[in-house]
């Protein structure tokens, strides 16, 4: 009996399979450290215990996506070893903050199969939930990947294809136990723009770029345990390793402090595609769009919708030609709810 893993192939899902990821993680103040130096990240409620504590939390979380990163990195031995490219994400969301010291392991429910047109590849669609050592959820997500099948003769599976939220509602977001904005520090978060001062509709150029480095990118992929081939093997992908997607949010992300600084905490994901492939060299630059906007109930926390957009270039808001696709400088197209001081 062989040992090795070679990875899941599209034959190999059923709908209703439950796969438990190994291995569970502890994460430390040395992932917030990795993180930030990769980014760097500098949302104050994820770089200072003094100022989360102002807002009503025992200390500084994790970021957001640092913790979605350990738990999607947990997935990928059983969900996208063999995948061509991740497609997208859905009703995404952020239950728990994550602290230093907790124990974090992934199980995905698979929701949904479908062959593609071509026998070679098939979508998988997985719910993935990321849980603590007291088994608490504190991330959920569902994403869909185009994985490769290991025999193109294998017989396609029925087609089932889930029904998910386009936009979660704004009662589907948990704001966490405690949050408190009403003696919000402007000055220590940087910038004075509050959820009254952005409109619904309004554009933002985040102006600043960052240029991928390949050394960064394998740091990162190793850090978050993302073993997928197309990210670590050469000779897998001749034409340069292919960037981690979520290398690709988070620096968008990180990008976006300027303009939305105060957009503290990520608390849903609507939806997100990787429009197109990003390789080392690339410089990445980001803009927002305000979808939305919300009352939490809770004392001076309001919560705000974004798009938020990767390029490699060109002009910023610009997203789709007249056909509807992506133009090719597009990287990323995330729809993301967040917490705002009101």
């Amino acid at each position: 009996m062989a040992k090795t893993n070679p990875g899941r192939f599209f034959e190999d899902y059923a709908v209703g399979q439950v796969l438990h990821h190994a291995v569970p993680r502890t994460v430390t103040e040395g992932e917030r450290g990795l993180y930030h130096a990769l980014y760097p990240a500098r949302h104050a409620l994820y770089s200072s215990d003094e100022f989360a504590r102002a807002s009503g939390l025992q200390e500084s979380p994790i970021d957001d996506l640092a913790a979605f990163h350990v738990v999607f990195g947990k997935t990928v031995p059983d969900v996208s070893l063999n995948a061509v490219a991740n497609l997208g994400y859905a009703e995404g969301r952020w239950l728990l903050p994550v602290y230093a010291g907790d124990t974090l392991r992934s199980v995905s429910e698979v929701i949904g199969v479908k062959q593609n047109s071509n026998g070679k590849t098939g979508v998988v669609w997985v719910r993935t939930r990321g849980l603590n050592q007291l088994d608490e959820v504190v991330i959920e997500y569902v994403r869909w990947v185009m994985v490769r099948k290991a025999n193109p003769d294998a017989p396609a599976p029925e087609t089932v294809v889930p029904e998910l939220k386009k936009v979660l509602e704004p009662g589907d977001l948990v704001v966490p136990e405690g949050l408190d904005f009403s003696n919000y520090d402007f000055a220590l978060a940087g910038e004075p723009h509050r959820w009254g001062d952005y409109e619904i509709g309004e554009t933002i150029d985040h102006v600043d770029g960052v240029t991928v480095e390949e050394a960064e990118h394998m740091l990162a992929t190793r850090l978050w345990q993302n073993t997928a081939k197309v990210h670590f093997d050469l000779t897998f992908r001749p034409d340069g390793r292919l960037i981690y997607g979520g290398h690709v949010i988070s620096m968008a992300r990180t990008l976006s402090f300027n303009g939305l600084a105060n957009a503290q905490m990520i608390v849903g994901l609507n939806g997100g595609a990787h429009a197109n492939p990003c390789f080392a060299g690339d410089t990445i630059k980001a803009w927002s769009e305000v979808l939305d906007k919300a009352e939490t109930g809770v004392p001076g926390v309001g919560a705000i919708r974004l798009r938020l957009v990767a390029t490699k270039g060109g002009e910023p808001f610009e997203l789709k030609n007249e056909e509807g696709r992506y133009h090719p400088n597009v990287l990323l197209d995330l729809d993301y709810w967040a917490l705002m001081p009101t």
